[in-house]
């Protein structure tokens, strides 16, 4: 037997989806389920020892039995993938939360003393306060007294690779995970592809083809895809590496180079990775806040930039 006719062993071992989950102490139930079963015993026994010289026996049963099965739907009961205690505090807070927000900062919350107030209670904006303060024309973002950093990168289709391939790449994988000494998040979303535009170009240079046929073609070619962008909502997958600076790790663009550490890393397994600029950071928070609103032309203008009225841009 030759070395091309032995058979790769790879050893696989089964890993939970949600290695976040929390452990099962009792019965299938964590210590929080076990917590709100415990304080609703005794909201019962309270009551039942409260009401029970009072009210019937039979009554207070019966809202023993209500209460037990609300409470166990609030136990055991999962909402968009968040227990449903989490859930419905979450809830309680959005619906105390002020909805209208602006980025004038305090002094947006009061009314001027030259505006007349209005009667009755009208709900003012509160100021809206962003986890980032500023981002650097290298990419870097100031968060707080950290610093972050992001990394476009491309993936990997584990199937089309035999189980050797598979093996290196999840190690290789592993050993960039290893490496990471500070907070790093990262993020795969889905986004909408514009494709009408793209039907569009692609018409407008058919025009322009030497050969008849080619320009047939690329006419077919763009009917496809403004067909394709109007009766179905193609998505593109993208992924984006978050890099930070340690907890106390003080210096300049160290988050930048951390995130050129990524790159490199990543390269070495295939994945097609860049370290975002300022105004690709941008562009990439301004999609992941809104990534179903089409991007506009043009890119978004800085907070101190001075945007005039040019002559060409004037209506007749």
């Amino acid at each position: 037997m030759t070395d091309n006719d032995s058979v790769d062993v790879v050893d696989r071992t089964r890993m939970p989806a949600d290695v976040d989950a929390p452990d099962k102490v009792a019965y299938g139930l964590t210590w929080r389920q076990l917590a709100i079963l415990a304080v609703a015993g005794m909201l019962f026994y309270g009551a039942w020892n409260g009401l029970r010289p009072v009210v019937p026996a039979q009554v207070i049963v019966f809202a023993g039995v209500v209460f037990g099965g609300v409470v166990f739907g609030l136990v055991v009961g999962r909402r968009d993938g968040l227990p449903m205690d989490v859930w419905l505090l979450h809830a309680v807070r959005h619906s105390r939360s002020p909805k209208g927000l602006s980025s004038a900062g305090e002094s947006a919350v009061g009314v001027p003393e030259w505006v007349q107030r209005p009667k009755g209670r009208i709900p003012l904006p509160a100021p809206l306060r962003l986890p980032a303060d500023a981002i650097g024309d290298d990419g870097e973002i100031t968060v707080g007294g950290d610093r972050a950093a992001i990394v476009a990168a491309t993936n990997i289709n584990l199937t089309l690779r035999t189980a050797s391939e598979q093996a290196a790449l999840i190690e290789g994988f592993g050993r960039w995970l290893n490496s990471l000494s500070a907070p790093t998040q990262v993020l795969v979303s889905a986004q909408p592809v514009d494709l009408a535009s793209h039907a569009r170009a692609v018409a407008d240079a058919a025009r322009t083809l030497p050969h008849p046929a080619l320009e047939a073609a690329c006419a077919d070619h763009a009917v496809f895809l403004a067909d394709l962008a109007e009766h179905r909502d193609p998505l593109r997958r993208q992924v984006l590496v978050i890099t930070r600076t340690a907890p106390g790790e003080q210096g300049s663009h160290v988050a930048r180079r951390r995130a050129d550490d990524s790159v490199r890393a990543l390269s070495g397994l295939g994945v097609t990775a860049r370290a975002l600029d300022g105004a690709a950071a941008t562009a990439a928070l301004v999609a992941a806040a809104d990534p179903y609103r089409p991007p506009r032309p043009g890119g978004l203008a800085a907070p101190d930039a001075v945007i005039t009225l040019t002559a060409n841009s004037r209506k007749p």
